[in-house]
């Protein structure tokens, strides 16, 4: 078994090489400028990784840059291995002159980010089969028990989870979204929500999340790594 740091030192390790931790991954992005030099970008993102790749990298090529994704299939989770590769990437990178960061950029700039959909239920185990067959998910590895979450085997689609409700609830939404973003983000992303007619709704368990609301009482929580740490 590979050795799982902590989320903190996951972070310190890899925040000044451009990556950031999110939802239990490293992510990062590199600017391209055209497909073909994204394509180029991703060839060597795996040359300098090696066999080491296998099953820790995940490489998504989009027309103007690539984002690269770190972690072990194996324990769905950073690994010391990821941060030797992480470190290992963004120095091929910046010898290229395109440094690795976690922003998108233009024309919507953001950061990376990962999504998960939050179902709340009485009975986890009742509806979890449904929700798997029908997104097309998988269990997580080393998580397959009948409350844990669901993923997409390929990486595309969102996560999913299940929250236990105590009893019937009326007037409020039972499906929300989870947003994952760096933590040095996190405050950015709220405000410009709450400035765009949000409201917050909760703040106790700030920095794990933060609860947001549209004018309606829709809700979505802005989440980070920090706080969650044994």
């Amino acid at each position: 078994m590979e050795r799982i740091p902590s989320l903190r030192e996951v972070s310190e390790a890899v925040h000044g090489s451009g990556w950031r931790l999110v939802l239990g991954t490293l992510q990062t992005s590199v600017p391209a400028g055209s497909p073909a030099r994204a394509v180029g970008l991703a060839a060597d993102a795996v040359e300098v990784c090696g066999d080491d790749a296998d099953r820790h990298l995940r490489v998504d090529v989009r027309p103007d840059r690539v984002v690269l994704t770190l972690q072990s299939s194996d324990e769905a989770a950073v690994t010391a291995r990821d941060i030797a590769l992480a470190r290992r990437i963004s120095a091929t990178a910046a010898a290229s002159g395109t440094p690795t960061g976690p922003g998108i950029g233009a024309p919507a700039p953001r950061s990376v980010q990962l999504l998960e959909i939050a179902i709340d239920a009485l009975d986890i185990a009742g509806i979890r089969p449904f929700w798997k067959a029908v997104l097309g998910c998988t269990d997580e590895a080393g998580a397959d028990g009948p409350q844990d979450p669901l993923v997409d085997p390929v990486g595309q689609g969102p996560a999913l989870w299940f929250q236990q409700m105590d009893g019937p609830r009326a007037q409020r939404n039972r499906i929300h979204l989870d947003v994952s973003v760096p933590h040095d983000q996190a405050p950015r992303r709220i405000g410009t929500a709450l400035a765009a007619g949000g409201r917050l709704v909760s703040a106790t368990r700030a920095p794990a999340f933060w609860v947001l609301a549209d004018a309606e009482g829709n809700e979505v929580c802005v989440t980070t790594w920090q706080g969650r740490d044994g």
